[in-house]
């Protein structure tokens, strides 16, 4: 049971394909971009690896899921679901997008996307997004989401040399 393409006005999302490796590479190489995430800027081998490992990621019947958002074609950014600690009732999000597409409100618009079918599985309980405390724009993309801010964790993870602080959001089923 994968994940069908999901559809929104404007976007699409979809599995991973082998040729997405260039096409994330866009913005993945962009030490921006990878400025609070767990790895530096990515090259190309490094987008072909990622793009392998989550080609897998077909749904959350195999513990995740992976897609990329496109608009009008062109890859524009992706969200990934998997379940958290074993359990089927919880998931934690993950998102990155191109800067190119900031301010248009396509992360908005593919991350409730992919909040609305995760919540389609009737087991799914919580939905949660943990984040660099000092990456704003993903703060603020939990907030419009509809996710409240459940913790605040000071200097709790060494990440690229420097100890920094967790940001945790969280949704559930009965907050929609």
């Amino acid at each position: 049971m994968t994940a069908a393409p999901i559809h929104t006005e404007r976007l699409t999302m979809r599995l991973y394909e082998p040729a997405d490796a260039q096409k994330i590479l866009t913005y993945y190489s962009d030490p921006e971009v990878c400025r609070y995430l767990l790895h530096p800027a990515w090259s190309h081998v490094d987008a072909v690896a990622a793009v392998g490992k989550r080609m897998k990621r077909i749904g959350l019947h195999t513990q995740a899921l992976a897609m990329v958002v496109e608009h009008e074609g062109t890859v524009v950014g992706n969200v990934e679901a998997w379940l958290v600690d074993g359990s089927p009732s919880l998931v934690e999000l993950g998102w990155t997008f191109s800067p190119t597409v900031a301010g248009r409100g396509y992360a908005t618009e593919a991350v409730l996307a992919v909040i609305d079918h995760v919540f389609s599985l009737p087991q799914i309980h919580r939905v949660s997004a943990q984040m660099d405390g000092r990456n704003d724009a993903s703060a603020r993309l939990a907030k419009r989401v509809g996710m409240r801010q459940e913790a605040h964790f000071r200097q709790n993870w060494w990440c690229k040399g420097e100890w920094t602080d967790t940001l945790v959001y969280a949704l559930l089923r009965s907050d929609r």
